[in-house]
């Protein structure tokens, strides 16, 4: 019997892959289920462990993607995961599959983006592999990260009545990615091809060179302040929230009018005929941090700034998940299925 993976999505399939897995080793703390692995060597610090994925074709297209900012871009993915456990990263290793349409100056540009990422996130890359692809270009970064053993924080912590904040904002860069998408099939066949930037510059930062939070992490950090759970929002938010509740066994109530979306993501996505929520909930590719904290901390969490918005709370398991409209309409949240980024 053949399962197709699309009757699954990415979640279901992971759990699959991995439920059966059992560590035997000591210091395997925490294997697969979360944002990183989480291993311990040291009495006092917890070691992170995370790997990421990038394909060309699915995760980027290089038409339109500057190498520099892959590369920069590839760091965020994996340094975020690592911020999401309230840690922070030491080290990376960066493995690329290349094609032979690409030039040494090509991966020079690659590498340039990486170490300056690298350079911000204070991130030594220490080692890799490079192998040749028949299938265009192939990254995986692998990250370590160390964290207090008294601050790790897992998806599993969410507690009932536990307050829901986000960073930044959301949709913006599923909406570069639609503006970037538009404007490659629209000069496909144009000499000299000119696109139509202007206005929308934020939401390419956004898709090219997204940020890792760790300006947050430091924050929380500073102020004593430890989430109860947090993720890295790489699936968009539903998908992301509803892992939170799954692992913490919990529900949540999140309130439209508290998401937190730019004013160029409400601009182009009425541009393009879509739904601005919509991008908000199911977009991805965000790399904000998603966490809870006990109702008490409310005021210390909103002083820190930062972009920082509560935008619901956690309830029992038994009250499901579900946003909540201006007029008291409670909509179920469902995540997205098992999916590609680049569009066909």
């Amino acid at each position: 019997m053949r399962t197709e993976i699309s009757e699954l999505g990415e979640f279901a399939l992971i759990d699959r892959l991995t439920d059966t897995i059992e560590t035997t080793h000591p210091t395997t703390i925490m294997g697969a289920g979360d944002d990183a692995a989480v291993l311990s060597f040291a009495e006092d610090n917890l070691t992170l462990l995370t790997t990421d994925l990038l394909l060309e074709g699915v995760d980027f297209d290089l038409s339109y993607f500057p190498l520099m900012h892959l590369g920069y871009k590839a760091v965020t993915r994996g340094v975020s995961d690592i911020l999401a456990m309230n840690g922070l990263p030491t080290a990376l290793t960066l493995s690329l599959g290349v094609s032979s349409k690409l030039s040494v100056e090509d991966l020079e540009d690659l590498y340039s983006g990486v170490r300056h990422a690298c350079g911000e996130l204070g991130c030594d890359i220490v080692g890799g592999d490079t192998t040749a692809s028949v299938n265009g270009l192939t990254i995986n970064v692998s990250v370590v990260g160390t964290v207090p053993r008294d601050r790790i924080t897992y998806r599993s912590g969410a507690r009932e009545n536990d307050l829901v904040f986000i960073t930044g904002d959301l949709g913006a860069a599923y909406l570069g990615l639609h503006l970037l998408e538009r404007e490659r099939r629209a000069l496909a066949d144009v000499d000299n091809p000119q696109p139509q930037f202007d206005g929308y510059e934020y939401l390419l930062v956004r898709q090219l060179r997204p940020r890792a939070r760790r300006d947050i992490v430091d924050a929380l950090a500073a102020e004593g302040i430890v989430p109860t759970s947090m993720i890295d929002l790489s699936d968009g938010l539903a998908s992301d929230l509803l892992q939170i509740c799954r692992s913490s066994e919990v529900g949540t109530r999140i309130y439209l009018d508290r998401l937190p979306i730019a004013r160029e993501t409400h601009n182009l996505a009425a541009e393009l005929n879509l739904d601005p929520v919509v991008a908000a909930l199911n977009g991805g590719d965000d790399h904000e941090l998603l966490f809870t904290v006990p109702l008490e901390m409310q005021e210390r969490v909103t002083a820190l700034g930062l972009g920082i918005e509560m935008i619901g709370y956690i309830t029992p398991a038994s009250g499901g998940a579900a946003l909540i409209t201006p007029d008291g309409e409670q909509i179920p949240l469902q995540a997205q299925g098992f999916r590609s980024v680049v569009s066909d």
